[in-house]
């Protein structure tokens, strides 16, 4: 599975503002997130839709459809979860 293109990153905008908002997270490269030193949120596209990648709480990366609205929503809660200082 690639990294998402520029195009497919384009689909994402209103999800990576509102990424954007989430302290604690900083977009080092467009649509690559980190937490701290590391990398926490990265996209993915292939064929069957667009994914994102979030670091769990055991190191390894957990993949979230989100070519949906709900796919979306719960990324978001995801990550406002996990980092503890994630809300806006």
């Amino acid at each position: 599975m690639k990294h998402a293109s520029p195009e497919a990153l384009d689909r994402l905008d209103p999800l990576l503002a509102d990424l954007r908002l989430v302290s604690g997270l900083r977009e080092r490269k467009r649509g690559v997130f980190y937490h701290r030193s590391a990398a926490f949120l990265h996209f993915h596209e292939d064929p069957a839709g667009l994914f994102a990648d979030i670091r769990g709480e055991d190191g390894a990366f957990d993949r979230i459809r989100v070519d949906t609205a709900g796919g979306r929503d719960a990324l978001l809660e995801r990550v406002r979860g996990r980092l503890p200082d994630g809300q806006r």
